[in-house]
């Protein structure tokens, strides 16, 4: 994978996002347009009565794992903010994940992956939902377990199946055979979320808040993330 150039943290500096990716709104000239840094580049800690969000807590898992939906109900719980870190990608290139899939190709959209996540780690303690591919990177990995903390919503092969076939909005399963894709693609990646700091099960039947609620208690025993009201 050829070497990504950053625009996020204090070890990089600012590349703009219209010199990666051409025929973008001349409006959106950078991710600081769209993702800026809140208190200057050091998160602030959020205060609910659940308790005290001290880190931000990253969703890791397979494509229909119910990153996106648990995410926005833990924030709610939480009283926290909700990002997704492919809305934040579509939104600055104003394409979607599929046509940069297609356009640019994966490797150049890794890259820009890792310096979306990178941003909002540095931003205010949050729920952050990511990518099926971005816990497969390394360097996401390491700015994950040194910003925040990763949780796996860990979803078997037939739960995930069932929530993603009839949709055509991942271009990794656009494939003559895509629930062969998908085993070929959860087989290889189940290793790498079991490095997650977190895992919680998901089982068929489980409501969005039933998640929601498993990974709170989870949290519940990392006093460096969560801590008791």
């Amino acid at each position: 994978m050829p070497a990504c150039r950053f625009i996020c943290g204090t070890a990089c500096g600012l590349v703009r996002f219209d010199q990666l990716i051409t025929g973008i709104p001349a409006k959106i000239t950078s991710f600081n347009a769209v993702l800026p840094i809140l208190g200057g580049g050091v998160p602030r800690v959020a205060e609910n009565a659940a308790g005290t969000l001290k880190k931000t807590v990253v969703l890791v898992g397979m494509m229909g794992a119910g990153k996106t939906a648990v995410g926005k109900a833990l924030a709610a719980r939480l009283n926290v903010p909700f990002r997704d870190s492919d809305a934040e990608i579509e939104e600055a290139a104003a394409r979607s994940i599929s046509e940069i899939f297609a356009r640019d190709g994966e490797a150049f959209f890794r890259c820009r992956e890792t310096e979306v996540i990178s941003r909002l780690l540095s931003a205010d303690c949050s729920i952050l939902s990511t990518g099926g591919g971005a816990f497969l990177q390394e360097r996401n990995r390491a700015v994950i377990a040194a910003k925040g903390v990763s949780v796996w919503l860990n979803a078997d092969l037939p739960l995930l199946w069932s929530r993603v076939k009839n949709k055509d909005t991942r271009p990794l399963l656009r494939t003559p055979d895509p629930r062969a894709t998908l085993r070929e693609l959860y087989e290889a990646r189940v290793p790498i979320y079991a490095k997650a700091d977190v895992e919680v099960v998901s089982h068929t039947g489980y409501t969005v808040e039933t998640m929601a609620t498993r990974v709170i208690e989870a949290l519940e025993g990392r006093p460096d993330v969560l801590e008791s009201a």
